[in-house]
Protein backbone atom coordinates (compact mmCIF):
# COMPACT_ATOMS: atom_id res chain seq x y z
CA UNK A 1 0.00 0.00 0.00
CA UNK A 2 1.38 3.44 -0.58
CA UNK A 3 1.11 5.85 1.50
CA UNK A 4 1.68 9.61 1.50
CA UNK A 5 0.83 12.75 3.62
CA UNK A 6 2.31 15.95 2.05
CA UNK A 7 0.97 19.26 1.42
CA UNK A 8 2.46 22.34 0.05
CA UNK A 9 1.15 25.87 0.63
CA UNK A 10 0.96 29.54 -0.15
CA UNK A 11 -0.18 31.91 1.45
CA UNK A 12 -0.04 34.87 4.39
CA UNK A 13 -0.02 34.41 7.61
CA UNK A 14 -3.39 35.78 9.39
CA UNK A 15 -1.73 36.32 13.09
CA UNK A 16 1.56 36.32 14.90
CA UNK A 17 3.44 32.86 15.50
CA UNK A 18 3.12 32.17 19.00
CA UNK A 19 6.38 31.05 20.22
CA UNK A 20 6.64 28.30 23.32
CA UNK A 21 8.49 25.43 24.78
CA UNK A 22 7.87 21.89 25.78
CA UNK A 23 8.74 20.50 29.31
CA UNK A 24 12.20 19.49 27.30
CA UNK A 25 12.67 22.43 25.97
CA UNK A 26 11.89 22.00 22.24
CA UNK A 27 10.22 25.53 20.81
CA UNK A 28 6.75 25.22 18.90
CA UNK A 29 5.28 28.07 16.97
CA UNK A 30 2.30 27.91 16.16
CA UNK A 31 0.34 30.17 13.85
CA UNK A 32 -2.61 30.71 10.80
CA UNK A 33 -1.91 30.91 7.22
CA UNK A 34 -4.56 32.15 4.51
CA UNK A 35 -4.58 30.17 0.94
CA UNK A 36 -6.37 31.88 -1.63
CA UNK A 37 -8.14 30.25 -4.59
CA UNK A 38 -9.37 32.35 -7.93
CA UNK A 39 -11.80 30.61 -10.07
CA UNK A 40 -14.43 31.72 -12.47
CA UNK A 41 -17.64 31.75 -10.72
CA UNK A 42 -21.32 31.21 -12.39
CA UNK A 43 -21.62 34.52 -14.22
CA UNK A 44 -18.57 34.05 -15.37
CA UNK A 45 -16.68 36.66 -13.37
CA UNK A 46 -13.79 36.26 -10.98
CA UNK A 47 -14.24 34.80 -8.07
CA UNK A 48 -11.78 33.94 -4.55
CA UNK A 49 -11.94 31.61 -2.07
CA UNK A 50 -9.81 31.55 1.12
CA UNK A 51 -9.06 28.92 2.92
CA UNK A 52 -7.82 29.02 6.84
CA UNK A 53 -4.94 27.00 7.88
CA UNK A 54 -3.48 26.24 11.49
CA UNK A 55 -0.22 25.14 11.28
CA UNK A 56 2.50 24.39 13.65
CA UNK A 57 6.15 23.87 13.07
CA UNK A 58 9.12 22.83 15.85
CA UNK A 59 12.53 22.87 17.23
CA UNK A 60 14.98 25.50 15.36
CA UNK A 61 12.31 26.48 12.64
CA UNK A 62 9.68 27.40 15.19
CA UNK A 63 12.40 29.64 16.77
CA UNK A 64 13.12 31.47 13.08
CA UNK A 65 9.42 32.18 12.61
CA UNK A 66 8.84 33.58 15.77
CA UNK A 67 11.09 35.48 15.02
CA UNK A 68 11.01 36.97 12.23
CA UNK A 69 7.19 36.30 10.98
CA UNK A 70 4.40 38.62 11.70
CA UNK A 71 0.53 38.45 10.76
CA UNK A 72 0.31 39.45 6.49
CA UNK A 73 3.74 37.84 5.88
CA UNK A 74 3.50 35.58 2.77
CA UNK A 75 5.67 32.18 3.07
CA UNK A 76 5.39 29.11 1.06
CA UNK A 77 5.42 26.24 3.25
CA UNK A 78 5.74 21.97 3.00
CA UNK A 79 4.37 19.93 5.69
CA UNK A 80 1.96 17.13 6.52
CA UNK A 81 -1.69 17.01 7.93
CA UNK A 82 -2.24 16.05 11.31
CA UNK A 83 -5.53 15.39 12.90
CA UNK A 84 -6.63 15.57 16.23
CA UNK A 85 -9.40 14.64 18.55
CA UNK A 86 -10.26 15.20 22.10
CA UNK A 87 -13.76 15.64 24.02
CA UNK A 88 -14.66 19.32 25.48
CA UNK A 89 -15.06 20.39 28.48
CA UNK A 90 -19.20 19.50 27.98
CA UNK A 91 -18.28 15.79 26.86
CA UNK A 92 -18.52 16.03 22.85
CA UNK A 93 -16.44 15.13 20.73
CA UNK A 94 -14.14 17.93 18.86
CA UNK A 95 -11.30 17.44 16.25
CA UNK A 96 -8.72 19.76 13.70
CA UNK A 97 -7.00 19.25 11.05
CA UNK A 98 -3.18 21.13 11.43
CA UNK A 99 -0.50 21.35 9.63
CA UNK A 100 2.85 20.48 10.35
CA UNK A 101 5.24 22.44 8.93
CA UNK A 102 8.52 20.08 7.74
CA UNK A 103 9.79 23.18 5.57
CA UNK A 104 8.73 27.03 5.59
CA UNK A 105 10.74 29.45 3.07
CA UNK A 106 9.66 33.21 3.35
CA UNK A 107 8.20 34.72 0.31
CA UNK A 108 9.41 38.35 1.39
CA UNK A 109 12.40 39.89 3.49
CA UNK A 110 11.81 40.11 7.21
CA UNK A 111 11.11 44.09 8.17
CA UNK A 112 14.82 44.47 9.77
CA UNK A 113 16.46 42.62 7.15
CA UNK A 114 15.58 45.54 4.83
CA UNK A 115 16.73 48.39 6.89
CA UNK A 116 20.12 46.37 7.94
CA UNK A 117 21.08 46.18 4.35
CA UNK A 118 20.00 49.69 3.05
CA UNK A 119 22.02 50.60 6.17
CA UNK A 120 24.84 48.61 4.99
CA UNK A 121 24.68 49.93 1.87
CA UNK A 122 24.40 53.70 2.96
CA UNK A 123 27.99 52.81 5.27
CA UNK A 124 29.95 51.77 2.31
CA UNK A 125 29.04 54.48 0.28
CA UNK A 126 30.05 56.77 2.56
CA UNK A 127 33.57 54.96 2.75
CA UNK A 128 33.63 55.59 -0.92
Amino acid sequence: MVRMNKVILAGNLTRDPVLRKTPKGLAVADFGLAVSDGYSGKNGNSEESTCFVDVVAWDKQAAVCGEFLRKGRPVLLEGRLQFSQWKDKSGETRSKLKVTADRIQFMSRPEGAARAKTSQREAVEEEM
